[in-house]
């Protein structure tokens, strides 16, 4: 099944707690940095530690923390004059999958021109950025600090922009999991789910592979055991670690393989009821699965056994207990379960369904679905 494939990394990560001091031992010639961030990340003052470490490094820098949840495009190409004006050599984006995508768009902008628009879809960033980029995630979860992936909101067409290019990787990943304790229930909980979400999908990809399969065990595995003590108790050092250990391979993992219908659809509900995505991910994976079973019951069946004890249990049994256990890790999760409770509305439906199989995502997944199948999908968790 799998004669041949390709993996690849471009990203250099540090991982560890207190890793925040590798900032001040950057192998880059430069003087100014562009910090991309927000509004909670800059309160919270986690931007502290890395101003100190440039500071000691002898870099000087200017703070961007105009991005918003579900950057639009407009924020990008803000964001991207603004890093023009202040004639910064190094980008660094600390935050969540927000501002790191953004800093992802800022150097496609800087380095191609244009708008973050014209480089919708795949591989339309052409040309290699010479500008030295590092992500420091402070949630687990996106995995968009090892990706060649960025998804913007463009509201007036109420849709997702989805940026594909080996040249929006980081040139360097610092996964310091102590700046992930202050982040709060809600956002770990989704965040979490969403790292899931993506090891689930890409496990059972079209695109799977023997390397990204194993990432994606290991993933699941880790968020299984250790997401509810992450949000629960935050401060257990031990389980945010966990947590950022799982986000990191799972974004390793469909960096190579891709994901399925559940990040399709959750993609269009996004763009049509702006609910944030780790929620949206939350209402649609356990249905997904549900729906996928029948084409990969071996690989759930596989899930299981790193789960749950599988002694006594049929393939099939296995295969819908994993379905059950993921359904009840959300619901334990409080994340909401009906679309209805977002504010999604029936109406919206259709269009959702419609611009579901526009995502690139939708033909990696193990089943196919016709616009007909996710409508239905989607009022069964109306």
């Amino acid at each position: 099944m799998h004669s041949s494939f390709m993996f690849h990394l471009p990203t250099k990560v540090f991982f560890g707690n207190g890793k925040i001091e590798e900032l001040k031992n950057l192998p880059f010639e430069v003087k100014r940095a562009f910090i991309v961030t927000d509004k909670g990340v800059l309160n919270a003052g986690l931007i502290d530690g890395i101003t100190q470490q440039l500071i000691a490094a002898g870099i000087s820098y200017e703070i961007y923390s105009d991005v918003e949840p579900d950057p639009s495009v407009e924020t990008v190409d803000k964001a991207a004059m603004a890093f023009h004006k202040a004639d910064c050599d190094l980008i660094i984006s600390i935050g969540g999958g927000s501002p790191i995508d953004t800093a992802k768009g800022v150097r496609a902008v800087a380095s191609n021109g244009g708008s973050i628009r014209d480089y919708a879809g795949n591989n339309m960033v052409k040309k290699a950025a010479d500008i030295p980029f590092v992500a420091i995630p402070t949630t687990s979860g996106t995995g968009s600090e090892v990706t060649i992936f960025a998804v913007f909101s463009d509201w007036n067409e109420n849709r997702k922009v989805t940026v594909v290019s080996p040249h929006l990787s980081p040139d360097i990943s610092i996964v310091d999991p102590m700046l992930t304790i202050t982040a709060p229930p809600s956002i770990t909980a989704a965040a979490g789910f969403d790292a899931f979400a993506h090891a689930a999908e890409t496990f059972v990809s079209r695109a799977a592979q023997p390397a990204s399969d194993a990432l994606a065990l290991s993933a699941m595995k880790t968020v299984y055991d250790y997401l509810r003590r992450a949000v629960f108790e935050g401060h257990d050092v031990e389980a945010r670690t966990k947590m950022a250990e799982a986000s990191l391979l799972a974004g390793m993992a469909f960096n190579q393989s891709y994901l399925g219908l559940a990040h399709a659809i959750g993609s269009a509900i996004s763009g049509h009821a702006h609910v944030s995505h780790g929620v949206s991910i939350g209402l649609l994976l356990p249905s997904v699965m549900e729906y996928n079973l029948v084409s990969r019951i071996d690989k759930y069946q596989q899930i299981g056994n790193i789960l749950f004890d599988t002694r006594n249990l049929s393939k099939r049994e296995t295969a819908e207990k994993v379905v059950a256990e993921v359904r009840q890790l959300r619901d334990d999760l409080l994340l909401p379960r009906r679309l209805k409770d977002v504010q999604v509305k029936e109406e919206q439906l259709k269009g959702i369904a419609d611009d579901s199989i526009k995502s690139g995502m939708w033909k990696f997944n193990p089943r196919e679905a016709s616009v007909e199948d996710i409508q239905q999908l989607l009022k069964q968790i109306f």
